[in-house]
């Protein structure tokens, strides 16, 4: 928490709306968006409840707030770029910011009042899409399938009991010592000539679906160039 030093004794930082939403992230991502109430923010905060309420109006309004703060951390397309190139470099920020955040999961789609974060990311995106030549309906296509596949592997990816190169191998090999090759063949082989291969890390399936959705979605494009 960001202090200051006058006449030997510490003094917090002004409280503004701003600083209220950071400190909620925090909490979110210390415990989950469960553990975020008004209480824990003050405590967040070194400060009583009945202070968060003059910058927010409860808990709506800071769900609201830090989801715009999550959306502002996912980089933007540019609209001067190829759109594939785009559309990958977004999702790739998109997947580390929801590792980040993993709480976020479930909220970046649903709020009502979205704020100007979150609106700047959706008209870039659109915007890119659009100038890529997709027509309106596929613009909105695209964008639900792009977020629908970036959203699902977060999750997934955050559910797992491993992370990073090789962190599979540690829990694979218990797992197939309680079956055979004979009951589970398909599941041996995949174990043994992909999963347990030095180097293999869950997280390198992201660019492979990502690109097939990228190259499918550029069939649909009209002309005789794809872009």
């Amino acid at each position: 928490m960001s202090k200051t030093v006058s006449g030997g004794s510490q003094e917090r930082a002004p409280l503004n709306r701003e600083r209220v939403l950071r400190a909620a992230v925090a909490v979110a991502d210390a415990g989950g968006v469960g553990s975020l109430t008004i209480r824990s923010l003050a405590g967040e905060l070194g400060v009583k409840p009945m202070s968060v309420y003059h910058y927010v109006a409860g808990k709506e309004e800071i769900l609201n707030g830090i989801v715009d703060l999550v959306f502002g951390e996912i980089d933007l397309p540019s609209a001067d770029g190829d759109w594939r190139s785009e559309m990958r470099r977004c999702a790739a920020s998109a997947r580390r910011v929801l590792r980040r955040h993993p709480w976020a999961l479930g909220l970046l789609e649903s709020r009502a009042a979205p704020g100007p974060a979150t609106l700047r990311h959706h008209d870039a995106v659109v915007g890119v899409l659009r100038r890529a030549g997709f027509s309106v309906e596929m613009t909105a296509h695209a964008y639900a399938l792009i977020d629908s596949y970036v959203y699902g592997f977060a999750l997934q990816e955050a559910a797992l009991p491993f992370h990073g190169p090789d962190g599979a191998a540690g829990v694979t090999r218990p797992i197939m010592q309680n079956f055979s090759a004979d009951e589970y063949p398909h599941l041996v082989e995949m174990a043994t000539e992909h999963i347990l291969r030095p180097g293999y890390d869950f997280g390198d399936e992201f660019e492979f679906g990502l690109g097939v959705i990228l190259d499918a979605l550029a069939r649909s494009i009209p002309g005789p160039a794809i872009r």
